[in-house]
């Protein structure tokens, strides 16, 4: 890094891509940190980028290695601000925590709660609590000190009660999400009245390519604006596992549109392995689908083709087929 500082000091490009060169193919996740600090002190953007890349596919050693509570706070916002992190959100939360104690010493500030809370800044903000699970949230975050009571009792209230309550956090799903979201929607028209007894709403699809899902789209209710309580989850078929879930709610407005229900992690779809979408709703009657596609193809800007094929799905479904029913729309990135 000393090299590279003198070779642009002096302005000599022959050695200044040698040394990129060089610290590109010494780029671990233990120094990952360490070297993007660097790379955008001396912008180095391409430099930035791997180090971000390694960052991303190695999230848990990187925050572990000691250059990560070395790291500025516009780097440390840069690597927030990632979709692609492959990490539970509890522990970047303590990884950020470690973090606001080593700038409290830097700046030689006491070891307050509320130091903690000044230095992390607008960092704080770009930490996706809705993404962890009620119990880690109440077991770190909530008795952290960091967050003000208003705060905690405002997610705590998010994870359990329905209507939810509107919170400054992002609930997008990280963990190596590259590209743009998509969806695609299995219905070609929406019709009135589906119900429902507590039986859960599946149905069965395969896709050719590997994709995340990150939630579904569903029907909300024909009788003006209401609260849903609903279950989401994916199993593959054949094994009969469950993948992903989440235990949480939506609001809609009594239109015929859908309304987005998230997982709180993407969910990996692999090619021609069959798997099962549910959604168990409690709430009034709802819109549904009708004219339903057996075959959707979704073409991202790039030119790549994503197609899903649907399969009703054995057993007791709540009446949801290929034809007719509930989870019309399915959310992915590919």
């Amino acid at each position: 890094m000393t090299t590279l500082y003198t070779a642009k000091k002096y302005a000599v490009p022959a050695l200044e891509s040698h040394c990129v060169e060089f610290l590109t193919k010494h780029l671990r996740a233990d120094n990952a940190f360490m070297l993007l600090t660097q790379a955008r002190l001396f912008d180095e953007p391409q430099l930035a980028s791997l180090c971000l890349d390694t960052i991303d596919k190695s999230t848990g050693d990187a925050i572990n290695a000691e250059g990560f509570t070395d790291i500025d706070l516009d780097t440390l916002c840069a690597v927030l601000e990632r979709d692609t992190l492959s990490i539970r959100e509890n522990r970047l939360f303590g990884a950020v925590v470690r973090w606001a104690e080593a700038e409290c010493y830097r700046q030689q500030l006491p070891l307050t709660s509320e130091n903690k809370q000044k230095v992390l800044g607008k960092a704080l903000p770009l930490i996706r609590f809705p993404l962890m699970t009620v119990e880690e949230f109440a077991a770190g975050p909530a008795q952290s000190g960091i967050l003000f009571d208003r705060e905690v009792v405002n997610l705590f209230l998010h994870f359990t009660v329905n209507p939810k309550p509107r919170v400054e956090y992002i609930d997008r799903p990280r963990c190596c999400l590259r590209g743009e979201e998509s969806s695609i929607n299995r219905f070609q028209q929406v019709e009135s009245r589906w119900g429902y007894s507590g039986t859960s709403d599946r149905i069965r699809f395969n896709v050719n390519r590997r994709i995340s899902i990150v939630g579904f789209g569903l029907y909300g209710s024909i009788h003006g604006p209401t609260d849903y309580q609903v279950n989401i989850q994916i199993m593959e078929s054949d094994k009969r596992v469950t993948l992903g879930q989440n235990d949480t709610g939506f609001s809609c407005d009594g239109t015929a549109t859908t309304f987005r229900v998230m997982f709180k992690e993407p969910v990996e779809i692999l090619p021609n392995v069959s798997y099962t979408a549910c959604a168990t709703l409690k709430g009034p009657d709802s819109h549904y689908g009708t004219k339903g596609l057996k075959k959707v193809t979704q073409e991202s800007v790039t030119g790549t083709k994503t197609t899903f094929l649907f399969f009703s799905s054995p057993g007791n479904n709540n009446g949801t087929s290929v034809e007719d029913g509930q989870i019309p729309e399915i959310i992915y990135y590919s």
